[in-house]
Formats: C-alpha cells, structure tokens, sequence
C-alpha cells in the first residue's frame, strides 16, 4: 500500500520542515509515503473564502485518481487514538487499498467536491490546529502508527 498526503500550500516555517522531514525519513522504514503539495492559491486577496476553496478543491482533484481511498483531516469527524488509527491503518492496509489519500485542506477547509469524492473523514483534535502544524502532527501519528503495528518502542501506553 501507498500513503499518499496532499496539502495546500508549502511548509515555510524551518522547525515543521525539520520535523516533517524526520518522521518522513523515519516513514521510509515502513510504507511509501509521499507528498504531493498544491501552491497556494495566487491573487487570493481578491476571492472569497467559498472561491478559495472551490479553487484549491480544483487543484486536488486533479491529484487524486478514481481508486485512490480519499480520507480527509477535518475537524469535525471522528477523532482515534493513536492506537485505534494503527488498527485503522492495518485494516487498510490488509483490505488490499493500493493508495490511501489523506487531504489536509487549506485554511478554510474543503470545498464541497472535494467532500464528495471523500470515502471518510477523520480529526487529528476537536482543537483547530494551523493548516502547517496539522502537517508535523499527522506525519508523525503515521509514523507512530507503524510503530505501534511493528510493537516498537516508540509509542507507550
């Protein structure tokens, strides 16, 4: 199985790129994991934030392929336990899904195609995190996950 992380925009802030690139690099050890980033939305000044989002919501439909199983981070879905999203990794993984998609939206969310394509939605918190920070968040809750399924010691209970 693939794991593939879209995103808006790029990480310019020094201390999440040194994060995310660690626990990629850790990640390398388990799964092929990849990310794909959409630049942000140019002249966004002059959109409102349904036309940001229909505009990113374009972008990531472009990147994501009919068999592709679409799983967008947002806030208001089920949140797991890092122990419960191991068992919801590994049950993706054995369910013979050759690509897993999870989208991390801009700041404002998820255009209404983009939920439409979704095959589920999951939340890192009930807490609104930075579109940036989810990014360090998530990338490392993949790695413990693969810890957790491999019972290394990263993760304790």
């Amino acid at each position: 199985m693939n794991i593939t992380l879209i995103l808006i925009g790029k990480t310019d802030t020094d201390y999440l790129k040194t994060g995310v690139d660690i626990y990629l690099n850790r990640l390398k050890h388990y799964v092929n994991f990849n990310t794909i980033v959409i630049p942000d939305i140019k002249k966004k000044k002059n959109l409102s934030f349904e036309q940001q989002k229909k505009e990113e919501g374009n972008l990531i439909l472009k990147n994501i392929k009919k068999e592709d199983f679409i799983i967008l981070l947002d806030e208001k879905a089920k949140q797991y336990t890092s122990e419960k999203f191991s068992d919801f990794i590994n049950k993706k993984m054995i369910s013979g899904i050759k690509n897993l998609v999870f989208i991390i939206g801009g700041p404002y969310g998820f255009s209404n195609e983009v939920y439409n394509v979704a095959n589920q939605k999951i939340a890192l918190s009930e807490m609104t995190f930075s579109h940036q920070m989810v990014r360090l968040i998530f990338i490392e809750q993949v790695y413990r996950a693969f810890t957790i399924l491999n019972n290394e010691p990263y993760h304790h209970k």
